[in-house]
């Protein structure tokens, strides 16, 4: 069977990192990129050290995840803040992950904003044109994850940066290819089998089942597994295992 949405030279598995659970040293060695908390919602300078170290060990893209300074309610909660504050908010904490990876020797991949960010820039221009011109400085030097067929993608490409669109394999949709909200039944999935279903799907068929049943088209360059998701390391085993043996392509 032909898959559509496998780039050579593989398919690309993320997942979020340095967020406080822990279970990096396990989840790594599954996926091809990850997503470092830089400060915004989670994240300081020693979790981003060993996560980058354990990321260059591995063989792994590294990212940054920059999201709304809101530690408290862990970037899950949308703010109201002046353009030119948030931009420098968004820079510092990329700065902050790049002074780690010099210090290492290593390159920054790509910039993946965090939860509720993430999600207002799918709907928000504005906020896109803020978010844009904080990582300008990194247009020819860093890609753009942004969710997939979101208005924010068309966006980034028509600023100049690359773009990568992101699908969820552990996320409910909606009809109009948003993520459900978490507090919703059904709207994060757990079990490895259930996560592998929606990414097959989107892999083979390129879409995915909404809640309500239809389907939604996805052609993504890059597929997320929550590292805080219950079960992580579980699911990106269950994964690592169904992408073998369907022969599918697993980019390092």
């Amino acid at each position: 069977m032909e898959y559509l949405n496998v780039p050579s030279p593989g398919i690309d598995l993320n997942c979020d990192t340095g967020e406080g659970v822990g279970n990096e040293a396990r989840l790594l060695p599954l996926v091809s990129s990850c997503n470092i908390a830089c400060g915004g919602h989670a994240g300081d300078p020693a979790s981003m050290e060993l996560v980058v170290s354990l990321a260059l060990h591995h063989g792994v893209r590294i990212g940054a995840h920059p999201s709304y300074p809101d530690r408290e309610h862990f970037g899950r909660r949308s703010l109201k803040l002046p353009a030119e504050v948030l931009a420098k908010a968004l820079l510092q904490q990329v700065e902050s992950l790049e002074v780690i990876l010099e210090s290492q020797q290593a390159k920054l991949h790509h910039i993946k904003a965090h939860g509720a960010l993430y999600n207002d820039l799918a709907k928000d221009t504005g906020l896109g044109e803020t978010y844009l011109t904080a990582f300008s400085p990194y247009r020819q030097r860093a890609i753009l994850f942004a969710p997939c067929g979101s208005r924010f993608a068309d966006q980034a490409r028509r600023a100049g940066f690359q773009v990568w669109e992101e699908a969820f394999a552990d996320r409910a949709y909606r009809s109009d290819g948003s993520l459900a909200a978490r507090q919703l039944p059904g709207a994060v999935h757990s079990e490895p089998e259930r996560v592998w279903q929606q990414l097959r799907q989107m892999v083979f068929d390129g879409s995915v089942s909404t809640l309500d049943g239809t389907r939604f088209p996805i052609q993504a360059q890059t597929f997320c597994v929550h590292g805080d998701t219950p079960r992580a390391y579980e699911i990106l085993a269950y994964l690592s295992e169904k992408l073998r043996e369907e022969s599918i392509p697993f980019a390092k």
